[in-house]
């Protein structure tokens, strides 16, 4: 037997470390030694509701440093070249499967990030070399969300936005939102670690839901802040819980737009009058689907310019032997150490 790597394997509620041979990289393949893979809130959705057969290998939000090239590897999506020892991000989805939703016996294995190495199979994997620390690249999953609700909100220059939720997809949305233009910027979400990051992020107004935990309250202060009371011109749901989604819609002006993104997981249904909600205030509801390479390549240079403390929002950097105590501080309190969770990012022993 060759080389050897360990990976954290989802068997039902639980997490097995296991031992694999590492694959020598095929042609138009590239064997990456991970660095840093954050734990994406569909990863603790996946987990809690178990939503995946089979036993899984998590982790799709990923930076690693190439250890071999297959033959045929010459360049990333911008025609750089690359060579081993370059650090790249990469995005998930591929013809062959997602990374980080596959059987962690593969063939092959090493297809998600929570692992000492990433196996990138997929011919038409879409790799990007990047100039920035492990902190920061970590975050270009789900920054590249940010850049697709942001987008397709049609948000404009001056907009009144609020977004729901201050864990990881609420803050690059934020950011997102506050370097296209939005005027004012109103956060909803906790716990407070969360929201004086948010702050440092460019929010205007934040609003503690541990602190006003009152819908109707919630909606009030949001109402104030907006002009003439009216309501914010975009919402964005990011939290993930389905109660957000009634709230939110309350947030929205007459003719707004509200943006549905927090919800990748089927964690159930609510009650929906399309008359109330919708229809009486002329709202354009949008909903995404993941991100896609093309959002990848407009949220990196945003990153390589460093302006927002993004480092910050890895809050958490555990060895693999410590998942679990990571997907069930997110799951119950969003504390870990003593300290308020963000984003927490895993790392390999190679790293």
């Amino acid at each position: 037997m060759g080389r050897t790597g360990r990976a954290a394997v989802m068997v039902g509620e639980r997490f097995e470390m296991r031992e694999y041979e590492v694959p020598e990289p095929e042609p138009g393949s590239i064997l990456l030694r991970q660095e840093m893979a954050g734990i994406c809130g569909t990863d603790l959705h996946n987990w809690e509701h178990q939503r995946l057969e089979g036993e899984i290998l998590l982790g799709h939000e990923n930076v690693g440093i190439i250890e071999q090239l297959g033959d045929g590897v010459g360049t990333d999506y911008f025609g750089q070249t690359l060579k081993e020892g370059d650090r790249v991000v990469f995005f998930p989805r591929t013809p062959g499967g997602i990374y980080g939703f596959m059987d962690a016996d593969g063939p092959p294995t090493f297809t998600g990030g929570f692992a000492d190495y990433i196996y990138l199979f997929h011919p038409e994997s879409v790799v990007y070399k990047v100039n920035m620390p492990p902190e920061v690249a970590v975050i270009t999953e789900p920054f590249n969300i940010g850049v697709h609700g942001v987008m397709r909100s049609g948000l404009k220059f001056g907009d009144t936005a609020v977004i729901q939720g201050s864990g990881a997809i609420g803050l690059v949305t934020l950011i997102c939102a506050k370097v296209s233009g939005a005027g004012r910027l109103i956060i909803v979400g906790g716990p407070s670690g969360r929201l004086e990051l948010a702050k440092k992020m460019g929010a205007d107004v934040t609003i503690d839901i541990g602190e006003v935990s009152d819908p109707e309250e919630r909606t009030r202060l949001v109402l104030e802040e907006t002009q003439r009371g009216e309501g914010a011109d975009v919402v964005f749901e990011c939290a993930g819980f389905l109660p957000a989604i009634n709230e939110g819609l309350g947030y929205v002006r007459h003719s707004g737009t509200y943006v549905e993104m927090g919800h990748y997981v089927d964690i159930g249904t609510f009650a929906f009058n399309p008359n109330q909600m919708l229809m009486r205030k002329n709202l354009r509801l949008e909903a995404i689907w993941g991100g896609r390479a093309e959002y990848f390549a407009r949220a990196i240079p945003i990153l390589e310019k460093n302006e927002f403390p993004y480092a910050e929002m890895v809050s958490h950097v555990l060895p693999l032997e410590r998942i679990a105590e990571g997907f069930n501080a997110l799951a119950s309190g969003y504390r870990l150490e003593d300290k308020d969770t963000v984003k927490i990012a895993l790392k390999g022993n190679l790293a």
